[in-house]
């Protein structure tokens, strides 16, 4: 009998801690990119920060991404989301929410989207933009990273930004308007800090114009 009532304490006494431990709320911020691109027409930096609170299964994320141009003092593109995270399934969340675009115009767009990993360790984020007109645009990044060493990483990523149809009074144009890919070495001074150096190619297609360009890049990638 007392065996038996040991055994129910410790089981209860282990779901008790399960069940806690499923509540805690932890915080995590990550600057992705934080760079300058450039060659000898082009001269910009990028930012990608994300950061999110919450437990395994409930979170809420904000991210940010854009590029500023120095030289014309303007911003090509940046915008805010605001994101509730809701885990599915092994390495796998669902996301809803709101993105505000600062430019290249102030709007608002309903957001949905995936953020996982996929088989052979590929980082995937996609999401639906639709706008308040009804004009849905996606997005899709790709990433992976090869250790060299321990401290020495190779990452190749792509990111590829679609739109349904032509949005007038953006300037898109129905299809693929950028793509966008390239390669970063980056070195890993302490896991939470890691210069890196590397390179994209880029395509932008817009309503009244097409470009692409190859960029030289250096930047840090942070994260606590």
């Amino acid at each position: 009998m007392t065996s038996r009532l040991i055994l129910l304490l410790l089981a209860m006494t282990v779901s008790v801690a399960e069940a806690q431990e499923d509540q805690m709320i932890f915080n995590h911020f990550k600057a992705e990119r934080l760079e300058y691109e450039g060659n000898e027409n082009l001269s910009l930096f990028k930012w990608d920060v994300q950061n999110w609170i919450g437990n395994d299964k409930h979170k809420l994320w904000l991210k940010t991404e854009g590029d500023y141009v120095s030289e014309q003092n303007i911003f090509g593109r940046a915008d805010l989301q605001l994101l509730y995270s809701r885990n599915i399934s092994t390495f796998w969340d669902f996301q809803i929410g709101a993105r505000r675009a600062f430019e290249p115009e102030r709007t608002y767009d309903a957001v949905m989207g995936f953020q996982g990993l996929a088989p052979y360790f590929i980082e995937v984020e996609s999401a639906i933009f639709i706008t308040d007109n009804g004009n849905v645009l996606g997005r899709l990044g790709l990433g992976y990273e090869l250790l060299l060493t321990q401290r020495l990483i190779l990452q190749p990523r792509i990111e590829v930004n679609v739109a349904a149809s032509d949005i007038g009074n953006r300037g898109v144009k129905a299809g693929v308007t950028e793509f966008e890919t390239g390669v970063r070495l980056r070195y890993e001074i302490e896991r939470e800090f890691a210069p890196y150096l590397g390179f994209d190619y880029v395509e932008e297609e817009s309503l009244l114009e097409h470009h692409h360009s190859v960029r030289f890049v250096v930047g840090m990638r942070v994260w606590y």
